[in-house]
């Protein structure tokens, strides 16, 4: 374990007593049943704030706010709310180092990696600013003289974005700048588990003069509540949700009774693939920052590691050799490369992969076991197996935890072959020196995202969603935009 530091000494600093509030229309709110629920450290345990447990009424209102804001915010030039957008993320790097060590307290990821993520969340802010500049519609050749064709590109209306916890900064502006930058207005819900991060960003959404109504951000402890009032709303008319497959499937069902469009980014079992003409250092570097980012707790981190069979033995050991050494602890801790798993559930999810896995013959070469010898406790040594399988639960569920299983392989198709073999098509990655193989390889993968010879692929200006049941949609990038646009074909008779 990294050194100890005094998180509580942090956490009173920056909240000290502060009561957080729904941020509704124009008023910062309470719940009206005046419910709250608390938000703890995972680190700790330690209560870091309690805020407003809202249901289906603060919902509606949320609703009605959006509704209300939308003619205005919709018909405002799209370089006033490219500035706007533009002063928001000016904002966020501002504060920077407060965002990013609320977000450490709340979530746990290092601190670096916190700061990290506040600045790739401003990275949307100012991309989408950019396209909000350029939605541009066309004119169209018609079959007859007497007639015009326009297509106009205009805001899909009142959205309702649902974020994760893992990333509580990032996947909000990843949903909330295209929409605000299309003309949309939003009613936002973070995650139960960190929901303070949004609640900061609500006040910097004010300070930046974005007007009331605009975004509205709702929290609450129990998702039904407002999951079925969204629904059921018709003036609702898209959702965007990052988060488990098997919820993702609940909304698309509830989605058909008003037709909702829906954007879904959801699990994922990425393959991680090092050819025997990998550079070595490059790929067990890459395989590093893809697998334990965030104590492994991404979508997108490597979750199978496949390793071909001539550098088998060598990678292992260079591999283990640098995970051995990463030091788990407090994110605030600047010592810490590893911080907690989120709860006690994700540390029951990590235990069952690796007994399964040693079941099944892997062997442990380091780790497998909590940091600090305690039983109860979040914080969970990184972890190599070896010998590991694709029928081992570890390869088969995306364990969300910093466990990197590694198994062997002979040829390419084979690889490919297993690399596909899942119901999830998020992100892949592979690592080689052959170009092409580069080419080859990348066309063959079942994935919307590929890592070649990059294990941290992701940006704004690129399209970041999956293949088969790891979604629907896209985010970031050019097309981003265009999940919050409908597409209006006019025919003008002369």
């Amino acid at each position: 374990m990294a050194t100890t530091i005094e998180p509580r000494a942090v956490a009173a600093d920056l909240l000290g007593h502060r009561q957080y509030k729904l941020l509704i229309g124009n008023q910062f709110r309470a719940a009206e049943s005046g419910a709250t629920f608390a938000v703890s450290n995972p680190a700790t345990g330690e209560l870091l704030s309690d805020v407003p447990d809202a249901g289906a009424r603060e919902t509606q209102a949320a609703v009605d706010a959006a509704v209300q804001a939308l003619p205005a915010w919709s018909g405002t030039p799209a370089p006033q709310r490219a500035a706007l957008l533009r002063k928001l993320a000016r904002l966020m790097l501002e504060r920077q180092e407060r965002l990013a060590t609320i977000m450490t307290l709340e979530q746990g990821k290092p601190l670096t990696e916190s700061r990290g993520e506040i600045a790739y969340a401003a990275s949307f802010l100012t991309w989408f600013a950019g396209e909000a500049e350029r939605i541009y519609g066309s004119t169209v050749p018609s079959a007859v003289p007497n007639k015009r064709i326009l297509v106009l590109r205009q805001p899909v209306g009142v959205v309702a974005l649902i974020t994760p916890w893992n990333f509580p900064a990032a996947m909000l502006t990843r949903k909330l700048a295209p929409a605000l930058a299309a003309g949309c207005t939003a009613i936002c819900k973070p995650a139960e588990q960190t929901p303070l991060t949004a609640l900061e960003l609500a006040e910097l959404v004010i300070e930046a003069g974005i007007p009331p109504g605009v975004v509205n951000i709702v929290t609450c402890a129990d998702p039904v509540p407002f999951s079925d009032t969204i629904f059921a709303d018709d003036r609702v008319r898209k959702v965007s949700f990052t988060g488990s497959t098997d919820v993702g499937k609940l909304l698309i069902r509830s989605s058909a009774t008003t037709v909702k469009r829906l954007s879904l980014e959801l699990g994922g079992n990425a393959p991680f693939i090092v050819f025997d003409d990998a550079d070595l250092e490059a790929a067990v570097s890459g395989a590093i920052a893809s697998k334990f980012r965030n104590t492994g707790q991404t979508c997108v981190c490597a979750n199978r590691i496949f390793v071909q069979r001539g550098i088998y033995d060598q990678f292992s050991q260079a591999f283990t050799s640098k995970v051995s050494e990463m030091l788990v602890g407090n994110g605030l801790d600047p010592q810490s490369a590893i911080g907690p798993l989120i709860d006690d559930q994700a540390v029951q999810k990590v235990r069952l992969h690796i007994a399964d896995a040693l079941d099944h013959g892997a062997q442990l070469l380091t780790g497998g076991e909590p940091a600090d010898g305690s039983e109860r406790t979040n914080f969970w040594k990184p972890t190599v197996l070896v010998n590991a399988t694709t029928n081992m639960l570890v390869a088969r569920e995306e364990t969300f935890g910093p466990v990197a299983p590694l198994i062997a392989f002979e040829s390419e198709d084979e690889v490919i072959r297993q690399a596909n073999d899942t119901p999830f098509g998020l992100a892949a990655y592979f690592f080689t020196q052959n170009v092409s193989r580069v080419w080859r390889v990348a066309e063959a993968l079942e994935y919307g995202i590929i890592g070649a010879n990059d294990a941290l692929p992701s940006t704004a200006q690129a399209p970041f969603g999956g293949f088969k049941q790891s979604g629907l949609g896209r985010e970031g990038g050019a097309v981003g935009i265009d999940e919050y646009l409908e597409v209006k074909f006019v025919s003008l008779e002369l």
